[in-house]
């Protein structure tokens, strides 16, 4: 592992939003008039466009499964991989519309985020680009008193906005802004976890020039943000990891892991807990990477080989 740096590259900001602006409207016409089954046929001219005409994710798709396979990739692995990236995000018009009925959604690990709010502090609920981070929705039907607002920025995600705009318009005036100043978002995270929130966050990926640890991962180093790691430091508050994997037709694993109880960290003991803690998502991601390959929706150069 290296000491603390700047991410000098972020190819992933460069990119476009994952599914595109014409690919979200298209999927959520469909899918809201002729449903999730006539939706779904959609998924296959889609997987065929980004095979043919997106070779940045291909490349990095194939690059990818080739770590994580322990083989070279095959052209109907990274199909597979990408068709299981389209299938989410058919799924989000359903889920940010709490639409649940249409799927099975085990839940692994409620207890932990139960003991978390029972404490009425709220909790962090730290994610990545692996599976549906909108499958965190179904916990709207188990706990419909808790909210759950996510850290977004609404600059690199336009489309997703507007069709969480179009879907779910209470969900999207609870958006976070990240594109905000970093003590706006603190601020705004802090009293969201004052009101016993849950407050997601996507913490695989860091933006150019933001600090970040190198850790082993999947053979190879991998840079990881330590902002967010610093901020939950800072507020106290317990952090929980939450995955949504996609199991194929209907059905998703929501999963969460607890981390860090939170309390106070003394300033001294900051930069050692960062970097253990760091260290430590980095190995809890490469094992939920491990069990479901094909979730992993970061289409870009992640371990930066260039």
């Amino acid at each position: 592992m290296s000491a603390d740096r700047s991410l000098p590259g972020g190819d992933w900001t460069r990119r476009p939003e994952g599914g595109g602006r014409i690919a979200l409207r298209l999927i959520a016409f469909v899918a809201r008039r002729g449903g999730r089954g006539l939706a779904r046929v959609l998924l296959y001219p889609i997987t065929a466009y980004f095979l043919a005409m997106r070779g940045p994710e291909r490349r990095a798709s194939r690059a990818y499964l080739r770590r994580v396979l322990g083989r070279p990739a095959r052209l109907r692995d990274v199909a597979r991989h990408i068709h299981t990236f389209a299938s989410t995000i058919l799924d989000r018009v359903f889920l940010l519309g709490g639409d649940l009925r249409r799927y099975q959604i085990r839940v692994e690990g409620l207890e932990v985020l139960e003991g978390h709010l029972a404490r009425g502090r709220g909790a962090l609920l730290f994610g990545s680009h692996l599976g549906s981070f909108d499958a965190l929705r179904a916990l709207a039907a188990s706990r419909p008193d808790v909210q759950v607002r996510v850290v977004l920025d609404k600059r690199h995600n336009p489309a997703i906005v507007e069709v969480l705009d179009a879907l779910n318009p209470e969900l999207a005036r609870r958006v976070i802004d990240a594109s905000q100043d970093g003590p706006s978002i603190v601020l705004a995270m802090q009293q969201a976890l004052d009101d016993n929130a849950l407050v997601a966050v996507l913490v695989d990926r860091a933006r150019p020039g933001e600090p970040v640890q190198s850790m082993p991962f999947l053979g190879s180093p991998a840079a990881f943000p330590t902002a967010p790691w610093a901020i939950a430091a800072v507020l106290g508050r317990p952090v929980v990891l939450a995955f949504g994997l996609f199991r194929g037709g209907n059905r998703y694993d929501l999963v969460f892991e607890r981390f860090d109880d939170g309390g106070t960290v003394p300033r001294g003991e900051r930069a050692r807990r960062l970097q253990a803690s760091v260290q430590r998502y980095a190995q809890r991601l490469q094992a939920r990477v491990l069990d479901a390959p094909y979730n992993w929706f970061n289409f870009y150069d992640f371990w930066q080989d260039r």
